[in-house]
């Protein structure tokens, strides 16, 4: 057997064996494609009711005021720019920041389809305990999915470098119907997919396995932050990007918001060009209290600035920026955003969202090739059956 022959096999039975998960989550991931700027689009109304010339109302007042703690808060510089209340699985809420009125709730089915698609994505749609053994399946389709972006640009490679050839997998034949079709489509989806592709599934894979997360500070001679080593990042659900903390890990007592404004005032100062600002108002009194600036929406985490602030003298003790971190900090940060294509912005997202049509597309006609070589296998084994049986009767 040949190494392209050896490769081929291999490349058929991952093929095979994972195909059905890498094609879940290939349309999930296309469902996800602009989950931020959809769920900024559904709730695009909420803003304050007045002009936003008078003053505000105390921001400690207004979390008062509501009938349980949140378990974030959300503030943008904007004049009408609502403060948005974060309830995890339950909802996000806009306040007025003037009136401290409710200006409603997020939209509810935008989100719930998201949560879907990404609970999809990421579990295959399980819950509870059940999670773990549906990561740990899509973690393994995940790394199966790598090895097949790879050993496909080995497969592509022409025998021969000829201009037919070379048209041959990498430009569509309209004409081709049938196995010419599925071949032609499989390998020019394949090759015009295949970096962008590549990022993004090995970009998964570092996000699945702790021995992948581990070689990233490896590589880079990077010590391992203490809070994400044996655990996912922080931040909810894995990535930073699941529901937030669950009823039962809130605190039981209704925290004090007293001296919140001046805490919030004191973070701010840290970075005056600051466009969004986000901190959880819960927490131990003694614990400094953490936030997180953004200069940009989603997908730039190099302008992002977390500053803690002591609660009882409103005094910044510690400021982090990204050109603090370490070099593999800094890479594992980036590795998240580019595996869904936000650290390219909106031409990164659209990319993301096309190579994983793209996934849904290699799926679909490898199966298709798989199935016609198993048909003509079966034809070819019935044909000698009954060449055999002729010549023995």
């Amino acid at each position: 057997m040949t190494f392209r022959k050896a490769i081929f096999w291999l490349h058929l039975c991952a093929g095979c064996i994972a195909g059905v998960i890498v094609l879940v989550m290939s349309v999930t991931g296309v469902a996800l494609t602009y989950e931020r700027q959809m769920i900024a689009w559904f709730d695009a109304g909420q803003r304050a009711s007045t002009t936003g010339s008078g003053p505000r109302q105390a921001l400690a007042d207004l979390l008062a005021a509501q009938p349980k703690p949140p378990d974030s808060v959300t503030l943008r510089p904007g004049p009408l720019e609502p403060v948005v209340l974060a309830y995890g699985r339950e909802g996000t809420v806009y306040v007025d920041p003037y009136t401290g009125a409710r200006l409603g709730e997020g939209h509810s089915g935008a989100r719930k389809f998201f949560q879907s698609m990404t609970a999809w994505h990421r579990w295959l749609g399980q819950e509870g305990p059940g999670r773990q053994t549906a990561r740990a399946i899509t973690g393994a389709c995940n790394l199966a999915f790598l090895f097949l972006v790879v050993s496909g640009l080995v497969l592509w490679w022409p025998r021969r470098w000829t201009p037919a050839s070379l048209r041959a997998v990498t430009l569509f034949q309209g004409k081709a119907t049938g196995k010419a079709r599925d071949f032609n489509w499989h390998n020019v989806i394949g090759f015009w997919s295949l970096v962008p592709l590549f990022f993004v599934v090995a970009t998964g894979v570092v996000m699945s396995y702790p021995w992948a997360n581990e070689l990233v500070y490896k590589l880079t001679g990077s010590e391992m932050p203490a809070q994400r080593a044996g655990g996912p990042p922080r931040g909810g659900g894995p990535e930073g990007r699941g529901p937030g903390r669950s009823e039962e890990g809130r605190s039981r007592r209704a925290p004090s918001h007293d001296g919140i404004d001046t805490l919030v005032a004191a973070a701010k100062a840290v970075d005056p060009q600051w466009q969004i600002l986000t901190f959880r108002p819960g927490g131990p009194r003694r614990a400094p209290m953490t936030f997180t600036l953004d200069r940009a929406e989603r997908g730039r985490p190099d302008l992002r600035t977390t500053v803690s602030v002591a609660r009882d003298s409103a005094s910044v003790v510690k400021v982090e920026r990204f050109s603090d971190q370490n070099a593999g900090r800094r890479l594992r940060t980036w590795i998240r955003w580019v595996h869904t294509g936000e650290a390219g912005g909106v031409l990164g997202q659209t990319l993301a969202g096309l190579v994983s049509l793209g996934g849904v597309f290699l799926v679909y006609t490898g199966i298709a090739l798989s199935l016609r070589r198993l048909a003509a296998w079966r034809r070819r084994r019935q044909q000698r059956f009954l060449e055999t049986s002729k010549a023995l009767g």
